[in-house]
């Protein structure tokens, strides 16, 4: 899959989760590449364009081990439950060295799960990862 493809495919899930869970899910969410030291920002939707960069290592603290870990496939996902503010909540890998961040910047995946929608909202999460596992993104820098 292209990055194209991929940006289009999160763009619908993201909409599909807002729509299940009749408010936002995630309100910033990039495809970052780690195969560059340091790491590359391939895509970005969200409020803070400028600070995602800037703060992108203090804001992925929550999720360092697990992102970085060789643990996780392509099309595998992990959420920090009880990531606040900026801190990222969510990664999908990709393919090889690319990741989709999910972030909601004003409640924690904590504050999230506690409504009963969210059960409904992952559904197209899921989707998503199993498209991805079937078809991963595939980037030249």
């Amino acid at each position: 899959m292209t990055l194209d493809e991929a940006n289009f495919l999160i763009r619908a899930t993201v909409d599909q989760m807002n729509a299940r869970y009749t408010k936002t899910v995630f309100d910033e969410w990039a495809v970052v590449s780690l195969n560059d030291r340091p790491g590359r920002i391939l895509s970005y939707n969200g409020p803070r364009k400028e600070d995602f960069q800037k703060n992108f290592a203090s804001d992925l603290e929550l999720l360092h081990e697990e992102l970085t870990s060789l643990e996780f496939g392509v099309g595998d996902f992990e959420f920090a439950r009880h990531a606040g503010g900026t801190h990222f909540d969510a990664f999908l890998v990709l393919g090889r060295g690319f990741y989709l961040i999910c972030n909601n910047t004003r409640q924690s995946m904590d504050t999230i799960a506690k409504d009963q929608r969210w059960l409904a909202a992952q559904i197209p999460f899921v989707e998503l990862s199993d498209k991805i596992r079937a078809n991963p993104v595939a980037h030249k820098a």
